[in-house]
């Protein structure tokens, strides 16, 4: 972690040196791999992520077990700044890529969820286990969804304050996982969206500050409201743990560039410069629509990424977007309501297209020594 120096030699003159201290800025503390909660739902956001889902290729339901044993020691070794394993093997391949070496931990988490493609029946028989929250998301207006891009069996999200620290941990769950399991889509993702309130609120790549009213992770009743499941409309298995909705949202950004400051207001219900509600605000605003008072009071944990990934094929404008994750303790009473009021309704919708899309149970987080899913998995 970060220290005080001892002193600093200041090169003057050929006759003048002097000695002074150098004071060297504590590095934040690691955030715990273990606890009772996965790290990376209620944790202040970093600003670098990469999310990988994979398909695991295996049958065996002792291969998944062995699977999620291997990636949560990996995490909790990672999570606290270590190599998941010796890099000076000689003329042996490195068990660590090593290229986080000397980086520190930089608040790395790393969270997994299951999806519902886990659960068929002719699989690892955890049907019977599958919580009534995992649904299959429905069809929504303007939907474009690719397959590529949408779905698998595990998600995990890995989050940290330096892009190499993310690279790095899901680098290294990529090969661990490599007899097991493959990575169905990855996309590497900056820019977050605010969660706490010991942050200044994020821009996102449409200019507005993104997160003001969003659930802030200091909120515990909030929490224990809105995000962690709990019996009965979960299984005892998955308490303590979250649902997680993954949507890739597609911005037209060249259409968004050429409208006026007035109609971005107007979409978002936001002044762009302050931030604050706009004092006009159109009643389908994407604000007004996606409220908590539109949505029976229900609210979502938002944990969203912006993305670029190169240029359009026709267009040549810059392909970007929104990988917008949101946690909660039921999607069918929060997310799915939320979609369906303001997809292809809200004055944003013209400007957004989603693309890919996925849901997860996340389950609770492992205790020292054990391994994330082991409630269910046992």
């Amino acid at each position: 972690m970060g220290a005080i120096g001892t002193g600093a030699l200041l090169a003057g003159s050929a006759t003048d040196a002097a000695s002074a201290a150098v004071t060297v800025p504590a590095a934040p503390p690691a955030v715990p791999f273990y606890g009772a909660h996965q790290a990376g739902i209620a944790t202040p956001a970093q600003n670098y992520l990469q999310f990988c889902a994979f398909d695991v290729i295996s049958d065996s339901v002792a291969d998944l077990r062995k699977l999620m044993q291997i990636w949560s020691g990996a995490a909790a070794r990672m999570a606290v700044g270590h190599t998941v394993g010796p890099v000076a093997t000689g003329t042996k391949p490195p068990v660590d890529t090593g290229e986080a070496m000397g980086l520190g931990p930089a608040q790395l988490t790393v969270t997994f969820g299951f999806g519902a493609s886990l659960f068929a029946s002719n699989r690892f028989g955890l049907a019977k286990h599958r919580p009534a929250p995992l649904v299959d998301m429905p069809a929504f207006a303007g939907d474009a969804l690719q397959a590529e891009i949408s779905d698998g069996d595990i998600g995990i999200q890995v989050c940290a304050n330096d892009p190499q620290v993310a690279f790095h941990a899901i680098h290294d769950l990529i090969r661990l996982a490599a007899s097991i399991a493959t990575p169905r889509w990855l996309l590497a993702g900056s820019g977050r969206t605010g969660n706490t309130t010991k942050q200044p609120l994020p821009r996102n790549l449409m200019g507005f500050t993104d997160g003001n009213k969003n659930i802030k992770v200091e909120n515990t009743s909030a929490l224990s409201r809105f995000v962690w499941a709990a019996e009965p409309d979960s299984p005892a298995w998955m308490r303590d743990g979250s649902y997680l909705v993954a949507r890739r949202i597609q911005i037209a950004l060249g259409l968004w560039d050429s409208t006026g400051l007035e109609g971005q207001e107007e979409a978002i219900g936001r002044e762009k410069v302050s931030g604050d509600i706009s004092p006009h605000l159109a009643p389908k605003s994407h604000i007004v629509l996606s409220s908590p008072m539109r949505n029976n009071g229900q609210e979502i944990l938002r944990r969203g990424y912006a993305y670029v990934d190169g240029l359009l094929p026709v267009t040549a404008g810059i392909n970007t977007g929104l990988l917008f994750l949101c946690y909660q303790k039921d999607p069918r009473k929060q997310f799915i309501p939320i979609q369906r009021r303001i997809a292809g309704k809200d004055a944003l919708s013209v400007y957004l297209t989603h693309i890919g899309s996925a849901v997860f149970a996340c389950p609770p987080g492992a205790k020292q020594g054990k391994y994330v899913g082991e409630t269910l998995l046992g």
